[in-house]
Order: C-alpha cells, then structure tokens, then sequence
C-alpha cells in the first residue's frame, strides 16, 4: 500500500476536518484515533475521500503508514493530554520524524517540549490553526513554529490545505520552537477584543436606542458592506437575525449572558504584561467575559443599586448609528496595534524575527479575525515593517484622526448612561495616551521615589535622581 504523506492523531471536530481537508487536496493521510471506533466511524463518514484515508488501529500500524521523515499532526485536548501522546508515540517514531502540535496551545508549553526533545533525533513543530470548524474543512489560516527544515518537510501539505486570499496560501513558517503558537494566541487575543467591542455596540444599540435583535441585524449587515467588512461582522448579523425554533423569539434573546473562554486570551493579556506591552483592549475583553459569568452576581447587584437613567437620546438617531460605525472601527486599529506591538515585544525577547507583513497576510483569509482591514494592515507594515505602532503609519493615522471624534462620542453618551463599554473605553484612554507626549508619571516617579527611594531621570538631563523629601518633611 501506498504510504501517507502526513499522519493524524485526534478524529474529534477539528481533527476529522483538517483530515478530510488534507484528503480532498489529494495528500494521502493516516490517522489514528485512542478509540479505535471512531476512527471506522471517521472512515464510514468519508465517503469518496475515504480512498485517500488509511484508518489504523495501532500506533505501530500508524507510524508504519506514514512516509519518512513522518510528520504526525497531534489534534487532541492542549495540556498534559498532548505530553501523554508524544511519549507513546517515541518509541515508534525515526531520525528526523516530526510531531506536530496543532491545537491550542500555549506557547510555553510548546518551548518547553522543543526543549525537551533537544538532543534527540526527533523534531517539533507547533502549529496555531485558526478557523473554527468550517477552517479547518476548507481552508484554515496556518501559523507554524519549528525549524525550517521540519517546516519544509510540511509546507507541501499545509500549503495545499490553507485558505487563500487572492490565490496566496494564509500559511506561513514564523520562526522557531513557540513562533507559531505565540501568533496563534495574540490572534485569539485580538479576537477577544473585537468579539468584546462589538458587544458592547450591540449592546448600546440594544439598550440605548431599544432596537430589536433583527434591526441590530441591519445595521451591522449594511456596516459589513464597508470598511468594517469581516467575518465577525458578517457572523454578528447573522446571529442578530437567527430565530429560535422554540420561542418564535430572536435566537440571541434566549442565551444567556455569560461569555466561556479557553484561556488563550488570557495568555495574550499576562504575555503582554510579561513583556510591558499595554494591550488594554485585550485586556478589557478578558476581564469582560470574567464580569460576564458572574451573573447571579450582577442580578442581585441591579436589585440593589438599580440602572442609571439613559443619557438624553440623540436627536439625530443616523448620525449617531454612523458614529457608532466610525467608534468601532477606531478600537479595531488599538486592538490590533496593541496585538502587533505585543508580536513585535515578544519577536525581540525570544529571537524570533517575526514577519509582522507575513502575519497580517496569513490573517486575511481562514481565520477568525479575517477581514477587510488585515488587508491594509499587511500593506502597512509591508512598507514599514518596522514601525513602533501600527497607528503612526500613514493609513492608519489617517483612520484614528477621522473616527477619533465619534469613539469619542459614543464613549461618552456611554458613559453618562450607564451602558458598560470597557473595550470602547480602553481604545480612547489608549489613544489619549500614546498622543500625549507630557504625561502624569511623573508624579507616579516622584510617590515610587518617596516611599522606596527607586529613582528617576529629570527632563534637564542632570545627574540628580532622588528627590528633596527626606530634608522637606
């Protein structure tokens, strides 16, 4: 029998999708599922794919189906699961075969097995997968960690399998052992981000304006036809129009308000922090979906304080619907210059020299955050790949200096209406305080400097870096 050319490990969702996908695209595939049924059931669900699919029982029969050097993509539960299957695999595996992570890992995790195999005959590689379901059937955005010669060993595959923005493949190699994985969670962070600022415009329409779920539908419908044209939009006003089967009623109205997480966007906010990057939107976004399971809580708070009256509505309602358009698009820019300036810190802690244009281009198609923006972002940094932050760039500025008055607009009819806009908020605060070259911290140096003598410079340039406290008081 013919030998496979990639191997997989893990038939649940993702990983049946991502086998069917690497079939369809004429690559012969082995896989190998902890319950053997499953996979006799993945092969019965084939249908003419299944031809292309040699299903095994054993890891032996598994590894022995695979041609060498062997890449085995590994699509189970991130965490100690994946730890478990690489020390089963081992025995079985050869010099130069390659064992391939492609779940959600976090990239120290990732570090740490690279580390761990240094000085064996076998490779790493960590691969973020973003897409979801459908991505991973059709055409996912690839980010790929390890070395260049494993990724060589894979770039025929993963190429034919990435999703494609004008006919280039949204699959790239970023760099070495956690590259990929590290790109893969500022992503879900950046995610975590829009999901959050689009909520909170939801919700100002919603509770500020009183419109229906349809009617919110729309509005973001007629958004997505311009500059805020993405998958998240498109989704959102799909959502937003969905009926419920058994109420008759808008699907969104009978889901509760608790957001789940699976920590990605928590790690994009600790890394940030790790690296003294400000990623406030991420940030916002966390904390947000954190608030949001706390709901008994935030019931029998309302009982006890009540809501605050809305702020006076807006004489002209398009106008404002129109600011609402232009508030969203300005924390777009600060969450993904907040996202690249987190990947620009990281690439220079870990030496990975990462490709900022190649990450923005691999990010306009098969991925969640795809959109129309990327686009420009990938122009952006193509002619300056290294610029400080995305919002000094030409374009970008451009886009801030325009929509910087209805953010802040909305933010403040927000505010003095009691409705909740903690992203929104972060991308104002944010952008006031990048712009401002004299800030306050100073007076935060002078209080470090009081109580723990920790020093400062002076404007003047003079070699003085304590204060007069200890004489004056």
């Amino acid at each position: 029998m013919q030998q496979a050319e990639i191997g997989l490990i893990g038939l649940g969702v993702m990983g049946s999708n991502l086998a069917l996908n690497i079939a369809e695209k004429g690559n012969r595939i082995a896989v190998f599922n902890r319950t053997p049924a499953r996979t006799d059931e993945f092969l019965g669900e084939a249908g003419d794919l299944a031809g292309q699919i040699i299903g095994c029982h054993t890891i032996e029969e598994f590894v022995a189906a695979i041609r060498p050097p062997r890449p085995i993509i590994i699509m189970i539960k991130a965490g100690e699961a994946v730890d478990q299957q690489i020390a089963a695999l081992m025995p079985h595996l050869a010099k130069n075969d390659i064992m391939i992570d492609a779940g959600n890992a976090n990239f120290r995790d990732t570090v740490a097995r690279f580390e761990r195999l240094a000085g064996t005959d076998f490779t790493f590689i960590g691969m973020g997968v973003s897409g979801g379901e459908e991505g991973a059937r059709h055409g996912p955005s690839i980010m790929v960690g390890g070395t260049e010669e494993s990724w060589k060993r894979v770039e025929p595959v993963l190429t034919s399998i990435a999703a494609r923005f004008n006919d280039e493949p949204c699959v790239a190699w970023l760099g070495t052992d956690g590259a990929g994985h590290f790109v893969k969670t500022i992503h879900n962070g950046i995610e975590y981000a829009d999901m959050q600022m689009i909520a909170e415009i939801y919700g100002i329409l919603r509770d500020g304006l009183n419109l229906s779920a349809p009617e919110i539908g729309e509005i973001f419908g007629t958004w997505n036809k311009g500059r805020l044209n993405s998958y998240l939009i498109e989704i959102t006003e799909k959502v937003l129009k969905a009926t419920d089967p058994e109420t008759g009623t808008p699907m969104v109205d009978v889901i509760v308000d608790a957001a789940g997480q699976k920590g990605t966007g928590k790690w994009s906010a600790i890394e940030a922090q790790n690296l003294g990057v400000a990623a406030t939107g991420i940030e916002a976004a966390v904390a947000g979906r954190v608030l949001s399971s706390l709901r008994s809580e935030r019931l029998a708070a309302e009982k006890l304080f009540g809501l605050p009256a809305l702020a006076e509505a807006p004489k002209d309602r398009a106008a404002f619907i129109a600011d609402l358009e232009n508030a969203l698009l300005a924390a777009k820019i600060a969450a993904y210059a907040q996202g690249f300036a987190v990947m620009s810190a990281a690439s220079a802690e870990f030496g990975w020299s990462l490709p900022m244009p190649t990450i923005a281009r691999i990010w306009r198609a098969g991925c969640i955050i795809r959109s129309q923006f990327l686009d420009e972002i990938t122009s952006a940094f193509t002619r300056d790949p290294g610029v400080a932050n995305l919002v000094i760039t030409p374009a970008f500025s451009a886009m801030v200096k325009e929509t910087d008055g209805a953010l802040r607009r909305v933010v403040s009819h927000a505010a003095l209406s009691g409705l909740p806009v903690p992203a929104l908020s972060s991308a104002l605060a944010y952008f006031d305080t990048y712009r401002r070259g004299r800030g306050t911290a100073n007076l935060i140096q002078a209080q470090r400097d009081f109580f723990g003598a920790h020093g400062f410079d002076r404007l003047d340039g003079k070699d003085i870096h304590h204060g007069p406290w200890a004489g004056q008081f």
